[in-house]
């Protein structure tokens, strides 16, 4: 049996890749906290997550490039696997 995927290799490169990009909340449009790292930033609102645009649960590739957006942690939980923005208030980034 297999380990779980989030803790592989592969998916940890792709969320090093994409928190490198420093691009703001695909959700909301909100400057994102990537300086807080480490334990605090699992608990952390502003902090990274690595989002998918198309939920895991709804077939999304997990480590497909194409598939990963840069989220805040409370809006990456507030929109959960919906394929929409329901719920969220979406903001143009300021970041041209």
């Amino acid at each position: 049996m297999a380990g779980n995927p989030r803790n592989g290799r592969p998916y940890r490169r792709l969320t090093t890749y994409q928190r490198g990009l420093r691009l703001p909340c695909w959700l909301c449009g909100g400057e994102i906290a990537y300086w807080i790292t480490g334990p605090e930033a699992g608990r952390h609102p502003e902090a990274f997550t690595l989002d998918h645009a198309v939920p895991l649960s709804l077939g999304g590739d997990l480590l497909d490039p194409a598939n990963a957006r840069s989220a805040h942690r409370r809006c990456n939980s507030a929109r959960g696997n919906r394929t929409d923005h329901q719920g969220q208030r979406i903001r143009a980034s300021r970041r041209w």
